[in-house]
């Protein structure tokens, strides 16, 4: 596996929020929904993000944002819009107020705003759990990214535009999948820019001793590595690795690797069935004690409780 693609497994939305948002100047909507992902794709017109820390954002058609939870912002026409609408967790509308809307901004099957024919249309997908997308993916992310339409070519637009006004069986499985392939064609293309401002240990995979060190953990997170086996299979000494380590990728080989497993074990929690003993065999951990202490360490819960809370 490379390690784009390590990155990039992540997404996998269940029963994701997708609408079509379609507005007429002047408008604005806060965002305070805590959702850990959420996609913007400018279809028609043009909007702003507007971070609550941060420079605004402008989009016209082709441009996508992503924006990485839970921190608010508000999308509107241009800066100085008062908003007209608050999303909160859950999706709930409510007038800055706090009276409901009461669906009275509902416009047909996942069409949502204020005019139909509205000069600004946006597409918009929302990751609303924290187990939909891996830790390590978001931790990569800044708050705010954007893809100009001069940059990338979004080939699924045609197809969203179409697929997320149609009600018909399994169409919530079509929508999540599109969303899927949106974040991931979307990442893969800020990934590659040439000021991209990747995570430490992916830059660290152009160096020759500890690329080929991320790989071997990547590749293979169940064998019984050792620093000393990792700098033998790299061709230096235990002290020349965990220092080369440590400088490019931010913490000691030993420690990545723990976070590798236990990532590796949260995603299947989220996605399997099987047993903690059999994540934790597959994962690098001798028992299912093993894997639910570290586990607790690090994520504060134990398996169990993980998997309960991200398929509740």
């Amino acid at each position: 596996m490379d390690a784009l693609a390590g990155l990039l497994e992540g997404p996998r939305a269940r029963g994701a929020f997708m609408i079509r948002a379609c507005f007429e100047p002047p408008w604005a909507i806060r965002i305070e929904d805590r959702a850990p992902l959420t996609v913007m794709l400018m279809v028609r017109g043009a909007a702003c993000i507007l971070p609550d820390a941060g420079e605004p954002v402008r989009l016209t058609p082709g441009d996508l944002a992503i924006a990485r939870g839970p921190d608010p912002y508000t999308c509107a026409d241009a800066p100085g819009t008062a908003p007209q609408a608050l999303i909160l967790p859950g999706q709930e509308c409510r007038y800055p107020d706090g009276r409901s809307l009461n669906g009275s901004m509902d416009l047909g099957v996942r069409t949502w705003g204020d005019r139909l024919d509205g000069s600004a249309v946006m597409l918009i997908g929302t990751y609303p759990m924290q187990g939909e997308i891996s830790g390590r993916l978001l931790d990569a992310l800044p708050p705010l990214i954007t893809l100009t339409s001069d940059v990338w070519q979004c080939p699924l637009t045609p197809l969203l535009m179409e697929e997320i006004v149609r009600d018909e069986p399994g169409q919530d499985v079509v929508l999540d999948r599109l969303l899927d392939l949106l974040v991931i064609a979307a990442l893969r293309a800020w990934f590659s820019r040439p000021d991209a401002e990747a995570p430490a240990w992916y830059r660290a995979l152009a160096d020759p001793v500890v690329g080929r060190v991320l790989r071997l953990v990547q590749d293979d997170p169940a064998h019984p590595w050792t620093v000393a086996s990792l700098a033998a299979k790299a061709g230096v000494s235990r002290a020349a690795l965990a220092r080369r380590f440590t400088d490019l990728v931010g913490e000691p080989p030993m420690s990545y690797l723990t976070g590798w497993r236990l990532a590796l074990a949260a995603d299947r929690l989220r996605t399997t069935d099987d047993t903690i003993a059999a994540i934790a065999r597959h994962v690098g951990y001798g028992s299912a004690f093993a894997l639910s202490s570290a586990f607790k360490r690090v994520y504060g819960v134990s398996p169990q409780e993980h998997r309960t809370r991200v398929t509740s």
